[in-house]
């Protein structure tokens, strides 16, 4: 007897299967089309292009679970067993159903083969759904949540594999097929179940099993099993091209395509939670939660109890983004919610709304005056780029930290001397500078944002600015990846970060050190390491200075913890916490026994600098600037 199967076997009630199939689907399709309605309705002017670089990273890191395994390897595993088991599971019934229906192609040595597989991916979705199991609710990993849908969707696919292959050996027992040992579960378990016992039972479990598999796919929607479908989705439009909707066309709190689907996207893995800073100090904030219930309430009109004032504990450190496995941006979608308080002016911490004001009065979120912006450069001979008619200058950008507080105020002085030591020619605006706007973008206050940048912007082409070099790396995200994104002449300026100018100027040979003999750690901000991706330029700026021995910490490049001073909260109320988050970083940096703490980020400066008081580290380690610690090595 030829090798094959009989698909309906001791079954009856056909059409009432392919009824119930038919609903099944039809369900599905209708929870479908409400996810994709909700994403249409976030888009805007926006054009979706495509990017085999995309396809790529959807394979690699979606299909192969490369960002899963690089994150946990026992999580990605164990992502891998039940991805492809279900998959190749689902693919099994595709084919039988295309071998009944359309070409009869299953016999033979391609059927044996087909039930061997089949087998085997039963039996790797077997496997991984009890590592699931074991990590959430024996081991009880701490980032997993154990709410009730969690349990019901491992049981049910465990019920389904589980019935899957008890039929498998009810129908061996009872058709003693010779080729039976190729289904070699369902081969082992036929002794279970004299013929007799079989064929009565074998058509209750073959129902059982169907009304449970198509159940499970019609809830796929209404479930975080959707994620199977927006996961690869949210991980192919990661690099599309930028857009801002104008503040006088949209809506507060209104979330792009691409928020909703990441929305949509997230697993509730947690590796978010385990990564955040505000979360590790015991701040009651978790990106996952603020997902989870945007989630309920776009989706499925629920109405959850998430408090409004947690979206500000958020730094927008870009940690979260850094080991979501399928790119979610949490402080992306929090700063659309913070958007909807500004605008509603409810729920927003009061020396927030003092900052806006100072930022749309005196051009700055620190004091209530313009006049002092270039009190720092008295007597460094600096040449001011609006009162001279020089071109080619390399334009200084100081920004608000840098200009006003005192302690940061040494970063534009150090580096107007680096500078000058190298015979480089630059310039600042001086008295004309204003904020690049980046606070006002964090925390959702677009219009705000938009006069900054155009103030930015115009200054830049009076001027006919070509080269920017900025002191911190906020301005840098902003000028650099947001500007664009209202005008396109923003295409024409090159923009850098002081420590690149440093490295270029090491390269050049500009630069000649005396030898220091000591030992240092380098403090990466979140901001240039995570948002812009520098972290060679001033490890190698460091490296380059005779005896100078770099420690890293144990946090360090894209790990690096958050200083705490990012997405305004530089400018909110002090939390009443144990630990902050630059306690932390300041209490691991002297961990490594260095005498200096560097760092590349005016409001990372003073962030660690209170913190090693606030600590009483004073004799222990020095916090510097990396411009302070270059001019303090220069031969003179």
């Amino acid at each position: 007897m030829i090798p094959q199967r009989e698909i309906f076997w001791h079954i009856s009630y056909k059409g009432l299967f392919y009824l119930l199939a038919f609903m099944s689907i039809s369900v599905f399709f209708y929870g479908l089309v409400r996810h994709i309605s909700v994403w249409r309705a976030g888009l805007r002017k926006q054009k979706i292009i495509f990017l085999w670089g995309a396809v790529k990273r959807v394979f690699l890191e979606g299909i192969l679970a490369g960002r899963i395994l690089r994150g946990d390897l026992n999580a990605g595993i164990m992502h891998l067993f039940i991805f492809w088991g279900f998959f190749l599971l689902f693919l099994g019934t595709l084919v039988l159903a295309f071998d009944h229906w359309i070409f009869h192609f299953l016999f033979g040595t391609c059927y044996l083969l087909f039930s061997l597989c089949l087998e085997i991916a039963g039996l790797i979705l077997a496997v991984g759904l009890i590592w699931a199991f074991v990590r959430r609710y024996v081991k009880k990993v701490k980032r997993l949540e154990n709410k009730k849908e969690d349990l019901l969707l491992l049981l049910w696919l465990a019920i389904i594999v589980v019935t899957g292959f008890l039929l498998e050996g009810m129908r061996i027992s009872a058709q003693s097929p010779s080729w039976g040992i190729f289904s070699f579960l369902g081969f082992f378990l036929r002794d279970l179940f004299p013929k007799h016992v079989a064929l009565d039972m074998y058509p209750f479990f073959w129902w059982l099993h169907a009304l449970l598999s198509l159940s499970f796919v019609a809830a796929i929607p209404f479930t975080k099993m959707f994620h199977v479908i927006a996961s690869p989705i949210s991980i192919y439009i990661k690099d599309q091209p930028a857009f801002i909707i104008p503040a006088e066309q949209k809506q507060a709190g209104q979330f792009s395509y691409k928020e909703l689907i990441q929305i949509d996207a997230c697993t509730k893995c947690g590796r978010c939670v385990e990564m955040c800073p505000s979360t590790s100090v015991g701040e009651p904030f978790a990106p996952r939660d603020v997902i989870s219930a945007l989630r309920n309430q776009i989706y499925f009109r629920k109405d959850i109890n998430l408090p409004s004032k947690l979206i500000w504990y958020c730094t927008t450190c870009g940690a979260c983004l850094e080991v979501c496995p399928v790119y979610v941006p949490p402080f992306e979608i929090i700063r659309e919610l913070r958007s909807k308080q500004i605008e509603d002016g409810t729920e927003v911490p009061a020396l927030m709304i003092q900052t806006l004001e100072r930022l749309y009065k005196y051009n700055n979120p620190w004091v209530s005056t313009k006049k002092k912006r270039a009190d720092w450069a008295k007597g460094l001979d600096i040449v001011d780029i609006t009162k001279q008619d020089e071109k080619e200058l390399l334009c200084y950008f100081v920004g608000c930290t840098t200009s006003y507080d005192i302690r940061a105020q040494e970063i534009a002085k150090s580096f107007s001397k680096i500078l000058k030591y190298c015979d480089v020619k630059f310039g600042i605006f001086g008295k004309k500078e204003p904020c690049c706007g980046d606070i006002a973008r964090r925390v959702g206050e677009d219009g705000l944002f938009e006069e900054q940048a155009d103030l930015c912007l115009d200054l830049f082409q009076e001027y006919g600015i070509k080269e920017v070099v900025v002191s911190s790396p906020h301005c840098l995200y902003t000028m650099k990846n947001e500007y664009p994104c209202l005008r396109e002449e923003i295409q024409n300026i090159s923009f850098f970060h002081y420590s690149q100018i440093l490295e270029k100027l090491i390269k050049e040979k500009n630069l000649v050190f005396k030898k220091l003999n000591m030992r240092v750690t380098y403090h990466d901000p979140c901001y240039l390491g995570r948002h812009n991706k520098i972290f060679d330029a001033p490890r190698n700026v460091i490296k380059a200075i005779p005896g100078v021995k770099l420690v890293e910490m144990e946090h360090f490049r894209e790990n690096s913890l958050c200083c705490g001073g990012g997405g305004g909260r530089m400018w909110q109320e002090e939390l009443d916490i144990e630990v902050r988050m630059s306690e932390r970083r300041i209490m691991e940096a002297c961990d490594t026994g260095a005498e200096v703490l560097i760092t590349c980020c005016p409001l990372c400066l003073i962030m660690l600098e209170d913190a090693r008081k606030s600590k009483e580290l004073e004799n222990t380690i020095k916090v510097m600037d990396l411009n302070e610690f270059v001019l303090m090595a220069l031969k003179t």
